[in-house]
């Protein structure tokens, strides 16, 4: 095994990780100034949120098992290569058609990238080793969807919708460099696969066929679905229903990723006391918790601007608690194919986040409700399926 710092490791996977909030969240602001170009509504227009998750999704399928088969580095570079490139030819749409064809396309390029982090951690750490080198990964890559909304607002005031797509050509392109430069290759000749197609298949079968495994993917795919649905919805929710400015956007959504950060800094902490089962539980009864206090929130009428942000805030930001110790949970159980565990994983985590979002907006409702039923529907389901497939969590001797 190649003998890399953690320290280095985290940056290289965050970044290269950050390829896919990039791409989804310094778009949003342009949303409304996107669709006008392309005469299109807006509902319609963040349709290319959920295309694009979607293509995430196929992506990772596709390329996970053959990094597990070919090495990491080939998959990885190929990947970039493919998103650099569908993000230049987004500048030069004006169809609704040419951005959800290319959209997939360079979504396809984003799952190749994002399903070989967890799997070059694994390669290289296990256990709460590995828990906290993701934490370390997920807490630098919340810069990304904090940094992301801001850039694309000023790069839409400054210039036009189009210069955020150059801007993620130009990531891409420095990205290529990095991995190029930096980064070595993970997954040792000895451990690489090498069955064909019936292997694959029969690896994700075993995937899905494990009890355990699947609470933890469950976990995390709702609950990103629920976060998705805020996500696919908050264009609209906050500068079309609240009236919030594009200038002051970023800033509020951007709230979100400050918590989800600092949850990921408290989780890195947690981790010397509490197993990652146990903090996994623990978050997501933070969220379900958010989520009712939404939902009889507009039940009420309270729906203040500042109460949902603050509400949203703590249902978005505890997925700090959740992502990253359900992904080290799950591949703990699958050490000689990370990838392909990690593709089962990422691919079910981007279709549930696809279709929530998909759904919501596809409703077209001039209404806060699609979103609120979506994000709090989510989280029930996720706590659910956690405590039926997995086995009971004990601190001290008592349930968690």
């Amino acid at each position: 095994m190649p003998i890399i710092g953690a320290r280095r490791l985290a940056l290289l996977v965050a970044a290269n990780t950050a390829l896919a909030p990039f791409a989804i969240d310094a778009y949003l602001p342009a949303i409304p100034a996107l669709a006008l170009h392309i005469d299109a509504n807006i509902h319609l227009t963040e349709l290319s949120i959920s295309i694009f998750l979607l293509g995430m999704a196929l992506g990772q399928l596709i390329f996970g098992p053959l990094s597990d088969r070919v090495g990491r580095k080939p998959v990885l570079l190929g990947g970039i290569i493919t998103f650099t490139l569908s993000s230049l030819l987004i500048t030069q749409i004006d169809t609704f058609w040419s951005l959800m064809i290319l959209r997939f396309l360079q979504a396809l390029g984003g799952g190749a990238c994002v399903v070989n982090s967890p799997a070059i951690v694994r390669d290289c750490f296990s256990g709460r080793e590995a828990a906290r080198v993701l934490s370390t990964m997920v807490m630098i890559l919340m810069l990304a969807p904090l940094v992301a909304p801001t850039v694309g607002s000023v790069l839409l005031t400054l210039v036009d919708w189009w210069a955020i797509f150059l801007f993620l050509a130009l990531y891409g392109a420095a990205l290529l460099y990095l991995i190029l430069t930096y980064l070595p290759e993970t997954r040792m000749p000895e451990h690489r696969s090498s069955g064909g197609a019936g292997q694959v298949l029969g690896n994700y079968a075993s995937v899905l066929k494990h009890r355990e495994a699947m609470g933890y993917i469950a976990a995390v795919s709702l609950s990103f679905a629920g976060m998705f649905c805020f996500i696919n919805s908050s264009p609209y929710v906050y500068m079309e229903y609240y009236g919030v400015s594009s200038q002051l956007y970023p800033f509020i959504f951007g709230a979100n990723i400050v918590v989800m950060a600092l949850s990921n800094r408290l989780n890195i902490r947690l981790l010397g006391r509490y197993s990652p089962q146990q903090l996994l539980r623990l978050g997501l009864g933070i969220q379900l918790t958010a989520g009712m206090l939404i939902v009889m929130t507009v039940v009420a009428g309270l729906d203040a601007l500042w109460l949902m942000v603050l509400l949203v805030m703590f249902f978005v930001g505890v997925n700090g608690l959740i992502s990253p110790n359900a992904v080290s949970s799950m591949l703990d159980h699958f050490p000689n194919m990370s990838a392909t565990a990690n593709a089962v994983l990422g691919s079910l985590q981007f279709t549930a986040a696809g279709l929530a979002g998909a759904l919501v907006s596809g409703l077209q409702m001039e209404s806060i409700w699609p979103m609120v039923l979506g994000m709090v529907g989510a989280s029930l389901c996720a706590n659910t399926l956690l405590r039926v497939l997995t086995p009971p969590v004990r601190a001290r001797g008592k349930a968690l």
